[in-house]
Parts: C-alpha cells; structure tokens; sequence
C-alpha cells in the first residue's frame, strides 16, 4: 500500500473548531493521560489541533515536542500556539522522512500521542522503535487511526509493530470513528 503524507492545505481543516463538535474533543480524549509536568511527544501535529490543548495540560512545568515532516504546518502550528500564548512550552520541530530527531530525548517522553498519522509512515517499526527509545519505562502512548480509513488489518499490523518495539495494548479507549490503542512501553 503506498504512503503518503496530508496534505498541508488540510491542516486548516484539521484544525477547525468543528472537528470538536464532531466528537474529537482533544481536551477530554487527553486528560485521562496528560498531566502537569509530563514531556509529551506528537508526531505529525498538523496545525496543532492537539498541541495546544496538551501544552495546557502539561502547565508551566511540562513541555510538548511536536515533530512534522512539513514546514508549513510548524509555521501554522507555532503561529496558532503564539496566539494562545503556550508557545513557551512547545518545541515544534520540522524533521525529516527517515527520523524524527529525537536523540536528545532518550529516555525522557512520559506519554506520545499519535493520532492519525502512522498509517502514514512507510515503516511503522522504525517509528515505534524511535518512539520507544524517547519514552521513560512504563510511558504510554495513545494510538488513534481513523476508521474507514484505516482497516482492522492494517491497525492490527501497526499494533504489531508497536509490540515488537516493546510496547504492550493495556485497552482500546472510546474516540468516536477512531480504532485506539493505549500503550505501555514495557
């Protein structure tokens, strides 16, 4: 199956306050996980339709790295959490198609979301492996897929990876058209 990335024009729809409405309340989807304090890592953030409600959860004393492919998605998404005055708390980070660039965070992510984007990469196990070499023992990452767009047989082969990585399903959280997993790095 080929791979490919959103675009970033989409990112404006992405980041709509209707997409709320419409049952993906990122407040309410992340607060069982995010708490003050924690270093949380989001691959592919888009225009930060989640970024910003997370740089709120982890307060003055935590802090997001947010890791996209496109540029223009970071200049939206630093522009957008300026605005909501948490940019202090955000390291927005453009990086490349073979690695996130996470070396400096070996050990240190408390929890990664990542929503809506790994059935975009074009290896899965190289991401899960990066992300759990970033995470602290015990850390959780919270696996979204969009249903429809994504399939069961697809998802559980993400799943998969994520296992051979060294993570283990602890539940599948409610998130409307969404296929989840919740994480933990063994």
């Amino acid at each position: 199956m080929p791979h490919s990335v959103c675009p970033w024009w989409i990112g404006y729809l992405l980041a709509s306050p209707l997409r709320k409405w419409l049952g993906q309340d990122p407040e309410k989807i992340l607060r069982p996980y995010v708490h003050e304090g924690m270093t949380v890592l989001e691959p592919g953030p888009g225009m930060g339709f989640f970024t910003i409600p997370l740089a709120r959860l982890v307060g003055s004393s935590g802090r997001v790295i947010a890791v996209d492919l496109q540029p223009k998605m970071i200049a939206s998404l630093k522009r957008r959490a300026a605005k909501a005055n948490v940019m202090d708390r955000i390291d927005a980070r453009v990086t490349s198609p073979d690695t996130m660039g996470l070396a400096d965070l070996d050990g240190k992510v408390d929890f990664t979301l990542a929503f809506a984007v790994v059935h975009e990469l074009p290896d899965t196990g190289h991401f899960f492996a990066e992300v759990a070499r970033a995470s602290k023992q015990n850390a959780r990452v919270l696996l979204a897929e969009p249903r429809g767009h994504v399939g069961d047989e697809a998802f559980a082969a993400e799943l998969s990876a994520s296992a051979n990585a060294g993570f283990t399903v602890a539940e599948h959280p409610a998130i409307h058209r969404s296929l989840t997993g919740l994480l933990f790095k063994n």
